[in-house]
């Protein structure tokens, strides 16, 4: 009688392979792969240079440094992308409560007929650099303008980079002031509703606001959120969840994040604090919240970290879509514009139709 011989289980990434990179995982989008190959985006960053003890002017510098990579990043993956036609956009300032200015890009599809939903649109960046003014965040608004919605983007401060230093609560509490405007001003803007949406650590600021709304009495202001890749566990030191190891270097490196953290939220002094790290939100926390989607990336190390919060808003009662786009980095589907159009279509599709669902 013959006897069964089962081909071995190969845990997935760097799991399984410490000597993968995201250009030898087979996992990875081919097209993906080409593009950051000729940016040289492929191979195992080194660890990062610091660790979060090492004085916080020091961590300042180094995200000057990171941001000004990124921004230079995303700025090469635009060129020559095709003109958006048919979207005006204005640049709207109001106050926040400490009397300093905060920036609200109006983008709005031309020749509209009737109200269209808001998309309330939080930048990615640790919630320590980037800008809403950016290459990449400009482009996703006006898609999603075209597609048919008024987008606004919040310039909100920084926990470092140019728009810092601001560690928490400073960048949630802008965040919070222009929502709360736009829903206040939705006549003005033609709009029905607002759904929030954001990516990474725009991703985190998404999550956070309706908890920091329902503690507030104004969540009814918010009708959804959509968070894409959201960065919110808040302590890395330990790989507790498998995406962190499994993916780590496949273009974020996970020794990054507590440098992040740190410039954030200094001596973690809000480390289980559910608005700074909503991965740290109690069933009452998240109780009675709008419906929810959290989109994750299977290559990507937050991506554990992002599914764990969608089955923790299911316990919780709230209506929650969750997924994982296979094949892709980190935010890949908002980087990828000109290699991978059918990627990008489909996101804009997908937070333009949960919009469209909650009016």
């Amino acid at each position: 009688m013959a006897t069964d011989v089962s081909t071995p289980h190969t845990p997935p990434g760097r799991l399984g392979d410490p000597g993968l990179t995201i250009g030898t995982d087979p996992r990875a989008d081919p097209r993906m792969v080409a593009v950051m190959g000729r940016l040289g985006l492929l191979d195992h960053a080194d660890g990062a240079p610091l660790t979060p003890d090492v004085g916080r002017e020091t961590l300042l510098q180094f995200v000057d440094a990171v941001e000004e990579g990124f921004e230079g990043l995303f700025a090469t993956l635009a060129e020559d992308l095709p003109p958006i036609h048919g979207v005006t956009s204005e640049l709207r300032t109001i106050t926040g409560e400490g009397g300093h200015e905060i920036g609200l890009h109006v983008h709005r599809p031309e020749g509209s007929e009737g109200p269209l939903p808001v998309i309330y649109q939080v930048h990615g960046g640790g919630m320590v650099m980037l800008a809403a003014k950016g290459a990449l965040y400009t482009r996703w608004r006006d898609e999603l303008a075209a597609a048919g919605a008024v987008v606004v983007g919040v310039e909100y401060r920084n926990g470092g980079g140019a728009l810092g230093p601001h560690p928490f609560p400073a960048g949630l509490e802008d965040c919070a002031t222009g929502l709360r405007w736009v829903a206040d001003h939705l006549g003005e803007l033609g709009g029905t509703h607002v759904v929030v949406t954001g990516d990474s650590g725009g991703g985190n600021l998404a999550l956070a606001l309706p908890i920091k709304a329902k503690r507030e009495g104004w969540a009814e202001a918010i009708a959804g959120v959509y968070a894409q890749c959201p960065y919110i566990l808040g302590d890395w030191t330990e790989a507790s969840l498998p995406s962190l190891v499994e993916n780590d270097r496949y273009w974020l490196n996970r020794s990054l994040f507590p440098l992040l953290a740190e410039v954030y939220d200094p001596g973690a002094g809000n480390a289980v604090e559910a608005t700074c790290w909503p991965y740290h939100a109690t069933a009452e926390d998240l109780r009675g919240l709008p419906p929810h989607v959290i989109s994750c990336n299977e290559l990507d190390p937050l991506r554990d970290e992002g599914v764990a919060y969608h089955r923790a808003l299911l316990a919780a009662g709230v209506p929650s879509i969750g997924k994982v786009n296979l094949g892709l980095c980190h935010v890949g589907e908002l980087m990828f514009r000109a290699e991978m159009p059918d990627v990008y279509a489909e996101a804009v599709r997908d937070v333009l139709g949960f919009a469209r669902s909650l009016g």
